[in-house]
């Protein structure tokens, strides 16, 4: 089995060093591609990804910010693994924890028939602040409502995908909309999605998280489109 790891990345000139430090150390039990996304930047971001070697992972660079829906779209595009893994590039989601989203396809033998998602209420030592606790609580309750499912955290970052699936499937969302269209297709192709869970280490608007109300709605609208449309 081959991992695709895709590293969408928008002005993360704190963290991107950090990120592909353990992302190239990383050990895992099959074989990995790295997959930089840089959306636009226009801090030092360019510039610090420059610094490791070009044979450690492949670069794509988008001449403007597009959204994470679209450096994602770039990303599939190229992607050559079996699986595919969205890996933030500010270090909410710890990459030492993704063999834990790879054991259920690797021990289960379910390679490109299931979805793996990292849960972070299932977790203890959750840091997140409640305005985003608590809109990612509707957003998977609104996810369960409308499909029937079970699951506990729609809105995780910690995807773990079917390339073939993903390589075949239009996806229409541009910006962080891209999560839930992504949860309901999955679902909507009969393709069951594991949870796992994981820690994690929320940031807030201050230290440069960019989530905002405006992404809540655009989530709820494309659930509710999906849902009626085919």
């Amino acid at each position: 089995m081959k991992l695709s790891i895709l590293v969408p990345v928008y002005n993360e000139e704190n963290t991107i060093n950090a990120v592909l430090i353990k992302l190239l150390s990383l050990r895992l039990p099959c074989k990995k591609e790295i997959i930089i996304i840089d959306d636009g930047s226009t801090d030092s971001t360019k510039a610090k990804i420059s610094q490791f070697p070009s044979s450690k992972f492949k670069t794509i660079r988008h001449t403007t910010n597009l959204g994470k829906g679209e450096a994602i779209k770039s990303g599939i595009k190229t992607a050559s693994g079996d699986y595919i893994l969205i890996q933030d590039a500010d270090l909410e989601y710890n990459p030492g924890e993704i063999k834990k989203l790879l054991k259920p396809i690797l021990s289960k033998g379910k390679l490109g028939k299931v979805a793996v998602y990292g849960t972070r209420f299932k977790y203890k030592q959750v840091k997140i602040s409640p305005i985003y606790y608590f809109g990612n609580m509707f957003l998977t309750f609104l996810t369960n409502f409308l499909y029937k499912t079970k699951l506990t955290d729609m809105e995780t970052g910690y995807k773990l995908l079917p390339t073939e699936f993903m390589k075949s499937t239009r996806l229409i969302s541009h910006y962080f909309d891209i999560e839930p269209e992504i949860t309901a297709k999955l679902i909507k192709n009969n393709i069951p999605i594991i949870e796992v869970p994981i820690s994690y280490k929320g940031r807030s608007h201050l230290a440069g998280k960019k989530l905002t109300i405006a992404d809540a709605f655009a989530a709820i609208k494309i659930l509710v489109y999906l849902k009626f449309t085919s």
